[in-house]
């Protein structure tokens, strides 16, 4: 009898402590993965946070490079004076030169004093940036409108240094796109979405040229000061 009761008493208790340790062995386990959760979307993250870096660190190259086209441009106006037989042809030209690289100028300025977000699909800095490339077109129309001007080396040695801009910036927007596939996977797909919902990790879109850009003609850019 005595052997009943005490088997009866180890039943109680391991009832009463299975009741007061298994909500906190089931908090410990959801708090373990959400902890490993929050870590992973983390980790998930920053390669995200890198590439759009590097686009910004392409972006801020452009524009280093893009600051010496007025001194290259005014270089080839003085270089006219003296190799053009045709005066009012050279004068036509420095003009011309001058209107392009003030747009230039003026469209340099407003991309280093934006103020807002730089965020590489925040409209208002995209169309900035598209400005900035916009306004480079206006001096290629000049130079490829007077021949005489492509032989001047600075010119030459710009257009292969942007060039190679350009091209890393492609590739910096193509790495992002690859990285915040893999991270938006995570943040959308159950149940770490309950996670990224709880902390605030929010699918990112992709960056996408702006609409016609790839029909932009450097022809259609009017740089003549005749109006």
């Amino acid at each position: 009898m005595d052997l009943d009761k005490r088997i009866e008493t180890v039943k109680q208790n391991s009832g009463s402590s299975i009741k007061k340790y298994g909500k906190w062995v089931l908090i410990a386990i959801v708090g373990l993965w959400a902890i490993t959760g929050y870590n992973g979307l983390i980790n998930a993250e920053e390669p995200v946070n890198k590439a759009s870096g590097n686009i910004e660190a392409e972006y801020q190259a452009r524009v280093d490079k893009v600051k010496v086209i007025s001194k290259i441009v005014k270089s080839a106006a003085n270089y006219e004076y003296t190799t053009l037989v045709d005066v009012v042809k050279a004068r036509q030209i420095k003009e011309e030169l001058k209107s392009a690289g003030d747009k230039v100028d003026n469209a340099t300025k407003n991309v280093e004093n934006f103020d807002g977000t730089k965020g590489i699909n925040d409209p208002t800095y995209r169309n900035l940036q598209s400005q900035l490339t916009g306004s480079l077109g206006g001096i290629d129309v000049v130079f490829e409108r007077y021949p005489e001007l492509k032989a001047t080396e600075a010119y030459r040695d710009f257009q292969a240094q942007y060039e190679g801009i350009e091209n890393r910036i492609s590739k910096a927007r193509r790495d992002y796109n690859e990285t915040i596939e893999t991270y938006n996977k995570k943040v959308r797909k159950f149940p770490k979405n309950l996670i990224a919902k709880v902390f605030g990790f929010d699918v990112k879109d992709p960056f996408e040229a702006d609409k016609g850009a790839e029909n932009i003609d450097a022809n259609d850019i009017d740089i003549s000061l005749n109006k």
